[in-house]
């Protein structure tokens, strides 16, 4: 059940057009769908605001489709992160709304795209290496219903691309900063704004890097205020709380749809209880 279903059963309820005993089973339906391989989280979307995410490395092409179409009857959008070819070329042949990212290695099933919340979310990566990574946290912005302002290639090796940029960066709510080497990025970045900072790590790198260590640290211990770390490579853990970010910053909106001038239960529930 999305929130959307939820929302209009409970309407239905208020109006008189359901009883008491359909609601009751319609939020006691079971919240999970084993499939053998997999047990599908049905109600992430009305406890979190966005359906489960596939995570697609170590999993057939024929598990992600069969994931994909359990959620998708049950919520508008499926995102798959970690995507290879080959389960694209599934999911693309399955799905006539699926697109393949492939610099981001997602695949997004959007039948109705959400529209725009206010507010931006800015996407910057150090180089040209770190645009999977960059990409997979703009992608995950943008199915979630986030207008995604991208900067590309303005690491500290040469500082006065940065700055170009100042503008998009100040105009963002949050900022998603994703660097590898030695991940030096993101201070620079947050002593620059006044807006929270999302670091990233890569694993892009010399021997000594360590597959994204140095740079993982080196965002820890980051004297810039505001700066918050993710793990290595984790563009879809940043894209996701900088969704979360947007949307407090903007007026909190679900990741399913409402109509507009529908009253929300809660503030129907405050003015009724005024009088």
């Amino acid at each position: 059940m999305t929130t959307t279903e939820a929302i209009r059963l409970l309407e239905q309820f208020r109006a008189g057009a359901v009883d008491c005993d359909a609601v009751m089973r319609a939020f006691q339906a079971a919240p999970v769908a084993d499939l053998g391989f997999a047990t599908v989280d049905t109600h992430r979307a009305l406890r979190q605001g966005f359906p489960e995410v596939i995570f697609g490395a170590g999993k057939t092409p024929a598990q992600v489709a069969g994931i994909a179409a359990q959620l998708l009857r049950h919520d508008r959008r499926v995102l798959v992160t970690r995507a290879t070819r080959e389960q694209a070329r599934r999911l693309c042949r399955q799905f006539k709304s699926a697109v393949y990212h492939e610099t981001a290695r997602c695949v997004t099933v959007d039948r109705k795209p959400l529209s725009q919340r206010p507010g931006c979310i800015a996407v910057v990566c150090a180089g040209t290496s770190d645009l999977p990574v960059a990409e997979e946290a703009a992608v995950t912005a943008e199915i979630m219903g986030n207008r995604v302002a991208r900067v590309a290639d303005v690491g500290v090796a040469g500082l006065h691309r940065l700055l170009g940029k100042l503008g998009v960066l100040q105009e963002a709510n949050v900022i998603v900063v994703v660097a590898g080497m030695e991940g030096a990025l993101p201070s620079v970045v947050a002593g620059l704004v006044d807006k929270p900072v999302i670091a990233v790590p890569t694993s892009v790198g010399y021997g000594a890097s360590f597959g994204g260590v140095a740079a993982l640290l080196g965002m820890l211990n980051s004297c810039g205020s505001g700066v918050t770390v993710v793990n290595i490579d984790n563009g879809f853990g940043a894209g996701f709380a900088a969704s979360q970010i947007n949307a407090l910053a903007g007026g909190r909106r679900d990741a399913t749809e409402r109509s507009p001038g529908r009253r929300s239960p809660r503030r129907v529930a405050q003015r009724n209880s005024k009088k």
